[in-house]
């Protein structure tokens, strides 16, 4: 249990470190064409995510890696039960990668790469959202731990819910690192719109919480049962203040900061909710549910790959520190772009 509990907080901290991370690449991409208002303040944009947002994505890879090697019927039922949208996802993140390639390098085609830019973000952010909800809600599941609905069930109110409140805390995200990165008008209307957005997060996450009580009690009553979900909603609620202060000082790497820990406490509370769930049966018998107990590899697997995530993760975390301290500092609008 040991193993499969460390494993089980490592891929929770490699998916929330994804999330952090390629939070505000993903939201910058969102807020793209309702911000920037001409090629100037847009090539701003993506020189504020152009050193980083490639490393980002190692942490979404990692992550999924880490779900294979630990959890491999987990892994199976994901991108088995959730084909569409996984692929969706991977498109969304190829067409938003080649978008920030290509828009400086193809002014002819600029108009494709700005929607391509803003649509890939959307449509990964909104389906990552999606998924997540599904998990924390609970997904029909067979004997053999595979999905048992279609792709309309995954598409219910609650999850719908979720990816819309996920979208708007990336969204806060994307205009905190703007604001952080950028200098001039183009920081000032990404000020503004990063206060807007936050409170129309917390509306609608306050909205979430009143309906997870009716819809998912099993995992709220697990929240506020065990000390460390008391401790997520401290973090929760701390990230939200220290935001809204940070945002009435000027303070933009604080209002960062709080971001993130929102991010990071929402995905502690979902983890904390589930467990010792990873995918809780929903409309199926429990006993079908993918458990800790009978949905993990065995001890010796687990014991060489946490070997081998001793090894990597340094290497991932210094690499990460590295980037960002290279490019630390306001970005050159000399420059012109990625």
């Amino acid at each position: 249990m040991d193993l499969q509990l460390t494993w089980f907080v490592l891929v929770a901290v490699l998916l929330t470190g994804y999330a952090v991370l390629d939070g505000f690449d993903l939201g910058i991409g969102v807020i793209y064409p309702f911000v920037a208002r001409n090629s100037g303040q847009k090539a701003m944009l993506r020189s504020a995510i152009g050193p980083v947002w490639d490393g980002n994505e190692v942490w979404l890879v990692t992550g999924a890696g880490a779900l294979f090697a630990a959890f491999p019927p987990v892994y199976a039922m994901i991108f088995s039960g959730f084909y569409l949208a996984v692929m969706l996802i991977l498109f969304g993140l190829i067409f938003r990668a080649v978008a920030i390639e290509m828009r400086s390098h193809d002014p002819a085609w600029g108009w494709f790469w700005d929607a391509s830019f803003f649509g890939g973000s959307a449509v990964a952010a909104v389906l990552f959202g999606c998924a997540l909800g599904n998990v924390v809600r609970g997904v029909p599941l067979d004997t053999n731990g595979d999905y048992a609905g279609t792709f309309l069930q995954l598409l219910n109110p609650f999850a719908l819910l979720v990816a819309v409140t996920g979208l708007l805390m990336l969204m806060t995200q994307g205009t905190c690192w703007a604001a952080l990165k950028i200098e001039g008008q183009l920081r000032l209307k990404a000020m503004v719109a990063r206060s807007a957005i936050h409170w129309i997060f917390v509306a609608a996450l306050a909205g979430l919480t009143l309906y997870s009580v009716f819809e998912i009690p099993e995992r709220m009553q697990n929240v506020v049962s065990r000390p460390l979900g008391w401790l997520a909603l401290a973090v929760l609620v701390g990230g939200i203040l220290t935001f809204r202060i940070a945002v009435a000082r000027g303070g933009d790497l604080v209002a960062f900061v709080g971001s993130s820990a929102t991010i990071a406490a929402l995905m502690g509370l979902a983890a904390i909710g589930n467990y010792p769930a990873i995918v809780p049966a929903r409309g199926t018998p429990a006993a079908t549910s993918l458990t800790l107990d009978n949905a993990t590899a065995t001890d010796h697997a687990l014991l060489v790959m946490l070997i081998i995530a001793c090894i990597g993760l340094p290497i991932v975390l210094g690499y990460t520190t590295y980037v960002y301290r290279t490019f630390r500092g306001k970005i050159d609008p000399s420059a012109g772009g990625y």
